[in-house]
């Protein structure tokens, strides 16, 4: 499936060099103050070509909203906001049809559609259709508020200067990956169940809609599996749930407990990469050396922050519509 909520519900669709791109919210509340100027800053941000490291494709990546505004608001009714498709270059795909890229989704795709599948710079698999989780994150962020969503790179390549982890790719002509930070202040007590819609549960399950994903530990992580108990509890000091500490990282037991949630995520390197690797050549069924062409970024960590706080905002603002902590009628 490609929806993804319960009350504030976001379907998204498109392929990287199909017509369109684009994203359906259903569940916002009306009365909501939405413009085109509210997406740009972090559209821009998402944006490859602009930074060191990311891939020379540009897009406009301007919204075009078909459904749920009137007059600057929202109704109520279902959100569609679109994003054309404007640079492409099919061609280079063409090229590598019956060589499955290492990395990508292009064998299990061809095995689960037929062959039916839009293979064009990864069709539905692509990392293009985060700009409609970062559209839909840009809403999710107005409702929720003063709560705040915030996110860091804290390292490329293993490296905390991140122009040095950088440069490790630049000086193999390979790609690389990184950790990112996410941080969220002043979440209520009580966001969540205890078991299958936790609130690590559902972070966790909307993280991995984001291309290159390839672990997520809350606060103190894996690194608890070399603590003892009385050192990874969290002393409660108040009525408000405050600790002194914050190994849970904010969540207790599949809830939100009141204190900062704090989550890591990890990305892999780029599979698209210029360095030589073996794969199969499904017509003639053999393996062989195979180099990948095309615009690709060299380190997708580096477009990522703003998809994670984008993806963040949407679990929490359905939690949050589910507890009633945000009027359905603004």
């Amino acid at each position: 499936m490609n929806s993804f909520g319960r009350i504030f519900r976001i379907s998204i669709f498109g392929e990287s060099h199909g017509e369109s791109v684009g994203i359906v919210i259903d569940g916002c509340p009306a009365g909501l103050s939405l413009t085109v100027e509210d997406f740009l800053p972090d559209l821009e941000r998402r944006k490859g070509g602009t930074q060191k490291g990311t891939t020379p494709r540009q897009e406009e990546d301007l919204p075009v909203f078909r459904s749920g505004l009137f007059n600057d608001k929202t109704t109520g009714a279902p959100i569609a906001i679109f994003f054309e498709n404007k640079n492409v270059r099919s061609s280079d795909y063409e090229k590598q049809r019956a060589i499955p890229r290492p990395g990508h989704a292009d064998f299990v795709a061809k095995a689960k559609a037929g062959g039916f599948e839009d293979y064009r710079g990864s069709g539905h698999f692509s990392g293009r259709l985060t700009v409609a989780l970062v559209a839909a994150g840009v809403i999710a962020k107005k409702l929720l508020g003063q709560v705040q969503v915030a996110t860091k790179i804290l390292e490329i390549g293993g490296e905390g200067d991140l122009e040095k982890g950088l440069q490790k790719a630049i000086d193999n002509k390979d790609s690389i990956g990184g950790i990112i930070e996410c941080r969220v202040n002043d979440l209520p007590v009580g966001l969540g169940e205890p078991f299958f819609d936790s609130a690590e549960s559902l972070l966790s399950h909307i993280v991995f809609a984001i291309p290159a994903v390839r672990g997520i530990e809350f606060g103190t992580g894996f690194a608890a599996a070399k603590m003892f108990g009385s050192g990874h509890n969290d002393a409660i000091e108040d009525m408000l749930g405050k600790t002194t500490t914050n190994h849970a990282g904010g969540v207790v037991g599949g809830l939100t407990n009141g204190n900062e949630l704090v989550f890591r995520i990890a990305i892999k390197p780029t599979s698209s990469t210029p360095r030589e690797q073996r794969t199969l050549n499904w017509e003639t069924e053999k393996v062989e050396t195979v180099s990948v062409k095309g615009r690709h970024d060299l380190c997708i960590a580096l477009r990522v922050p703003v998809v994670l706080e984008a993806v963040t905002a949407i679990v929490l603002a359905d939690l949050l519509i589910l507890e009633q902590k945000i009027k359905r009628v603004l």
